[in-house]
């Protein structure tokens, strides 16, 4: 069975063996206030810089989804508001949990197949404490590029630029230097289980947590950040998801080789989409639609259909999200995701 499920998605054979490692280890019950675990963690934090070309003055953060990031960066660094650029579920979700506490906080949504002028965006930097956007909004198979953000990090300011790249974080090249906080869940493109997330925060975000010093919470970023300086946590974190993600940043390739591989495999799978089959790319646009998870579109019995017919071929096909799930399919093109899979997907669509 090949999961193509945009999260929890695809998990690296390798893991299963990091897990036993862990256990035989000892690493499950490994304090972690010791020696041995903030060892492991500088290393961990180390590879993922090394392997994701994540700036050295970046701070690494450990948290448990990128919805507590959500929740601790309005907590720690939104004394007043936040502005919030979306055009799908998780994007609108973000919004949400900010105006829980931050009710001033505003947004505008925007259309699957154009980007919105970054000059006419309402928002008063002056008044902005973050502005957010989702780079890869994983519900409608949309995705943020490169000039599009160069153009928003002109924009923003005196406001911080925060970017959820949750599903694409470890999957494409990302150039970190274009904003002050990035974040992502591991069990996208990280080819983990669900359970950790990884924060980063450039050292202009950094500066402004100890100007606000939020201590209120038991995750206060203040408080994360002085931890870290010694390579531990406010409180016990998930040693264990720490430690597979140390072994598989030790391992895998270099993010480069790692995004070229999945815009090759993207273009291909676009490229056949719009010539066969019985569904259609949701999205249209080149320059709008992901590179890490694709979605179809279809009338609702036939996307029914085309996952019922994948499911017995041992394909499980991601179903769509919040107003697009009767009527479109999405496929995860994660790094977990072999390339035994992708051809086993194209040659049932080939028959459909």
């Amino acid at each position: 069975m090949y999961t193509f499920n945009p999260g929890p998605a695809a998990v690296y054979p390798a893991v299963r063996g990091y897990l036993q490692d862990a256990f035989d280890e000892g690493w499950v019950s490994v304090p972690h206030r010791s020696e041995r675990f903030t060892g492991m963690v500088r290393q961990t934090v180390t590879d993922l810089k090394a392997k994701l070309n994540i700036p050295q003055d970046y701070t690494v953060l450990f948290l448990s989804s990128a919805t507590e990031c959500w929740e601790v960066l309005t907590q720690s660094l939104t004394p007043r508001r936040s502005f919030h650029l979306y055009n799908g579920d998780f994007g609108k979700k973000w919004l949400t949990y900010a105006q829980a506490q931050r009710p001033t906080s505003t947004g505008l949504e925007f259309g699957l197949e154009a980007l919105p002028d970054v000059n006419s965006l309402p928002f008063n930097s002056d008044e902005t404490d973050l502005v957010c956007v989702t780079q890869n909004e994983t519900s409608t198979a949309t995705q943020l590029r490169d000039p599009y953000l160069l153009n928003l990090t002109n924009r923003v300011g005196s406001s911080l630029l925060a970017v959820d790249a949750t599903s694409s974080m470890a999957g494409l090249n990302l150039k970190f230097i274009r904003a002050d906080i990035w974040f992502a869940s591991v069990q996208k493109c990280f080819g983990m289980p669900a359970g950790l997330s990884v924060l980063l925060l450039s050292p202009r975000a950094v500066a402004r947590v100890r100007e606000v010093n939020e201590r209120a919470h038991y995750n206060s970023l203040s408080e994360q950040i002085a931890k870290m300086l010694n390579f531990q946590q406010t409180h016990t974190p998930n040693v264990l998801a720490i430690y597979v993600l140390g072994r598989l940043m030790a391992e895998r390739a270099p993010i480069r080789e790692v995004h070229d591989h999945l815009v090759d495999r993207a273009d291909k799978l676009y490229s056949f989409f719009e010539q066969a089959g019985p569904l259609r790319p949701l999205i249209e646009n080149p320059d709008t639609r992901s590179t890490t998870v694709l979605a179809l579109q279809g009338a609702a019995p036939q996307i029914e259909d085309v996952r019922r017919q994948a499911l017995e071929a041992g394909l499980y096909l991601g179903s769509g999200y919040g107003p697009l799930k009767a009527t479109s399919l999405r496929i995860a093109n994660f790094p977990a995701v072999p390339d035994a899979a992708m051809e086993q997907l194209v040659q049932l669509f080939a028959k459909l």
